[in-house]
């Protein structure tokens, strides 16, 4: 067993109080392979809010029923020892009762003081919580959780709390590199709105996602800490993230990961009844706390540190990112892409990094639970993902192009909808998505000029080994920074 350095060690503490125990309560200790983070056991405030776990022996539903409604007072708190919002109200971060965003948006929200807070809205779409559940996979099931992956050279970048506005660019950068990843998906978080919302730009994201050979899993409903939830708001957490999910693809995810890491005895056993199989890390460069231009240097130094200390041949990484962050998308990724195909690695979804066949990945949803198709993609079953040996089988509507077209308003194209002048790219591709570069853009490789405009990109952008030279690795990554240019777009909007 190999121990990163110091300086990993160090970064980890920042790890684990993002991601660690409340009260000394459990957390995952990062270990095998080549990692351990040991005992990082340590009391600390939550962040976003107080907890609600039990307070000198007093449930949470006790103090809730001890205590009188505020919003008919003059000073509209809420929260642990004052009470609740009314109905329709949100109980903040900071204890105050609203209706705003800023008062609603998940995490922060208080669900267990407001009945207002995006975490306590059902999605629409067919109920999957009657879905059988076999457990086929030989992966291990419920929350005791995986760490590490089974296959040496291998490392499955993953990213949690999206979609975001960031993740179509994101998912540019990865189609570039020929990388492929998991997306750990939150359905309501950050103010975003729900990822089924058929005018949002989400359920076009998920779409591409799986087309492009990307792993879809499970970050909860709105991301709440499990340990201040009783057991039938978890499974409302996991469930209602497959309702939307479902809505969008049809089938929903089998493997997840719990918001903060946190995942105790009850969440454990609720995983496991539900059939999912829980995914932690052995490596995280904090790139959540190093958001910023001039700290994301920080989280370079943890990845090159693991980069130093390891072996392709010997070694593997279950590595952890998150797309909400503007400095993880548009610096640290390519970074990161680069680095390791320099030295010797091959990035891949979690499922393929513990040997578990694809599908495993995914349960199909009710009969005609696609309530939210688009008519230039529309998934019927889960399908084996997109690799160099294999067709993605998902059936698609083709182009049928009329005399008048629209621009697209969720990066989907084809059937009279155009993504000439558009934010996503201006080339249709094959799969009926906005974007650049001769995936898109080629009609050798399947471009749709009825739709957009094709031949109009760059020379190819594909990032492989023999282009990049591990004896000058600073040099490599900023000419392919360079190169990248026509996928590196600032988001224009938010959310």
């Amino acid at each position: 067993m190999k121990l990163l350095s110091t300086t990993f060690f160090a970064a980890s503490i920042g790890l684990a109080a993002a991601h660690g125990d409340h009260e000394g309560q459990h957390i995952p200790k990062l270990v095998g392979g080549r990692k351990l983070l040991a005992d990082l056991n340590m009391r600390r405030g939550l962040l976003g809010h107080d907890s609600v776990v039990s307070r000198d022996g007093v449930s949470p539903t006790k103090q809730q029923e001890s205590l009188r409604r505020r919003q008919d007072d003059d000073d509209p708190q809420c929260g642990p020892g004052i009470g609740s919002c009314d109905a329709g109200y949100c109980c903040s971060a900071e204890g105050w009762c609203g209706k705003t965003k800023v008062y609603c948006a998940a995490p922060d929200c208080q669900i267990n003081y407001s009945s207002g807070c995006d975490g306590n809205k059902k999605p629409s779409g067919v109920d999957t919580a009657s879905v059988a559940r076999p457990k086929l996979s030989s992966v291990l099931y419920g929350g005791a959780g995986i760490y590490d992956c089974v296959n040496n050279g291998e490392i499955a970048l993953t990213f949690d709390d999206g979609p975001y506005i960031y993740t179509n660019d994101l998912l540019d950068k990865l189609k570039a590199y020929g990388a492929k990843a998991t997306f750990f998906i939150t359905g309501n978080n950050l103010g975003k709105g729900q990822i089924n919302d058929p005018a949002s730009i989400y359920p076009a994201i998920l779409r591409r996602m799986h087309a492009e050979g990307h792993q879809i899993a499970s970050h909860t409903w709105s991301h709440q800490n499990a340990s201040q939830l009783t057991n039938t708001q978890f499974t409302n957490q996991m469930v209602w993230n497959e309702i939307a999910i479902n809505s969008v693809m049809g089938f929903f995810p089998t493997y997840m990961r719990p918001p903060y890491s946190i995942c105790e005895k009850n969440c454990q056993n609720i995983l496991s009844t539900l059939g999912y199989h829980a995914i932690y890390f052995d490596l995280d460069t904090a790139g959540y706390l190093n958001d910023d231009a001039k700290k994301i240097q920080t989280s370079k130094n943890i990845w090159d540190q693991a980069m130093r200390t390891s072996n392709p041949n010997s070694d593997s990484f279950l590595q952890i990112e998150h797309d909400i962050h503007q400095q993880v998308v548009y610096n640290l990724t390519d970074y990161i892409l680069t680095s390791l195909i320099s030295h010797g690695y091959q990035s891949v979804t979690v499922g393929q990094c513990l040997g578990d066949p694809a599908s495993n990945w995914y349960r199909a949803g009710p009969a005609g639970s696609v309530t939210n198709p688009v008519s230039s993609a529309v998934t019927s079953k889960p399908t084996t993902p997109t690799t160099a040996s294999t067709r993605n089988t998902r059936s698609t509507v083709g182009p049928v192009p009329t005399g008048t077209t629209t621009v697209t308003k969720d990066g989907t194209c084809g059937n009279g909808v155009t993504c000439a002048g558009s934010r996503y790219g201006s080339c249709c591709s094959t799969h009926n998505f906005c974007g650049v570069g001769d995936d898109y853009c080629k009609v050798a490789n399947g471009c749709q000029a009825a739709f957009g405009t094709c031949d109009d990109a760059p020379v190819s952008t594909r990032i492989t080994r023999s282009s990049i030279s591990s004896k000058n690795f600073y040099d490599d990554y900023q000419r392919i920074l360079a190169l990248l240019s026509p996928v590196r777009r600032r988001p224009q909007t938010n959310p």
